[in-house]
């Protein structure tokens, strides 16, 4: 056995006096047998390869060779010769738990510290940026609301700063259309802001 695989899982170690798994029960002589040849022949050699593959992380590999071994206790055909030869597997068991582990791990959202809880503070709007947006977005929504004509007055008027005798002409049409256009479509934005919960 490696000096490097110092911890052993009750589940699997051959030492231990009470033989007994989860989920399994009572171990059989034979049972024994097989973890206690299983654990002699494959766990250093297992231990080393998952070192490897976990980057140096001697607990996460020691976790990994246990439920490796395990898995084999589980599925005794695996040993089988006409399957091949069993570290084989086993390595492959043992890779393919790292890789679920590894995934898992990037699933979970990473753990921020107070530095950049405080950061994240500073960089989120406050109250009155959030309320003027709103508000934006919510007048934006009200013009769209209104007749393409009473749009059109309004762009040139508020928005583009012209004066109503520019607006016609920019519009093509006579400066008292773009008069009562305009009352008419303000009245008509007042209306549609309202509908939308804010006061002109």
């Amino acid at each position: 056995m490696s000096r490097g695989f110092r911890k052993r899982d009750p589940r699997v170690d051959p030492d231990r006096s009470e033989r007994r798994v989860p989920g399994r029960g009572t171990l059989s002589t034979a049972d024994e047998e097989l973890l206690r040849t299983l654990y002699a022949e494959h766990a250093g050699p297992l231990f080393h390869y998952v070192l490897r593959l976990t980057s140096g992380d001697r607990q996460w590999a020691e976790d990994v060779v246990q439920e490796t071994l395990l898995r084999a206790w589980q599925h005794p055909a695996a040993f089988e010769p006409a399957r091949g030869p069993a570290r084989a597997w086993l390595c492959t068991v043992a890779r393919h738990l790292v890789i679920d582990a590894h995934r898992a791990r990037r699933a979970r959202p990473a753990e921020a510290g107070g530095e950049a809880l405080e950061r994240a503070a500073e960089q989120t709007p406050g109250e009155d940026e959030i309320e003027q947006a709103l508000q934006s977005w919510a007048v934006a929504d009200a013009l769209r609301a209104l007749s393409p004509d009473h749009r059109a007055v309004l762009l040139e008027t508020y928005y583009r700063g012209r004066t109503m005798a520019e607006a016609a002409q920019v519009l093509g049409i006579p400066l008292g259309t773009v008069k009562s256009r305009t009352y008419y479509a303000l009245h008509a934005l007042r209306l549609a802001l309202q509908e939308r919960g804010i006061e002109p």
